[in-house]
């Protein structure tokens, strides 16, 4: 598997995830009606053009999926047993159709499970930035990892 286990998962580590993605107006709108989400800043022109942006929005909630799946393969791929949570999610900017998105990746802690002697929790922080390096969220999430061992 791609993913770290707990052992791998040194507080500080940084990795520049290499998987970048440029957001298109069908990934806004595909997202936008399976969710059910009518926000006509996502979803009309009209009504858009006329907001402070000018322009349709993405969909916040698909930047975080985003942010959070390019870091998996880096991460957690095979290597996780849950998602425990995300806290501590911002959008300081805007995505509009046409940003090309890149991820960093921090562990910020881990710790062993008291009940499980395989596994452990991880505290990752995902940042997104956009092509013109600023960022436009970042999340805390908690992950329940596969240890290697029962030790350490």
């Amino acid at each position: 598997m791609a993913g770290l286990y707990l052992e791998d998962c040194t507080p500080g580590l940084l990795i520049r995830h290499a998987l970048r993605k440029t957001v298109t107006e069908s990934d806004n709108m595909l997202f936008s009606v399976m969710t059910l989400n009518p926000q006509p800043l996502h979803i009309d022109f009209d009504f858009a053009a006329k907001s402070e942006w000018g322009k349709p929005i993405v969909n916040s909630l698909f930047t975080l999926g985003l942010m959070i799946g390019i870091s998996v393969h880096d991460t957690t791929l095979g290597t996780t047993i849950a998602n425990l949570g995300m806290t501590d999610v911002t959008f300081p900017k805007p995505v509009f159709h046409g940003d090309t998105l890149r991820i960093e990746t921090r562990v910020m802690s881990k710790r062993r499970s008291k009940s499980r002697p395989k596994a452990g929790i991880v505290t990752f922080e995902h940042k997104a930035f956009n092509q013109r390096n600023e960022e436009v969220a970042s999340c805390t999430r908690q992950a329940f990892m596969i240890a290697k061992s029962e030790e350490g």
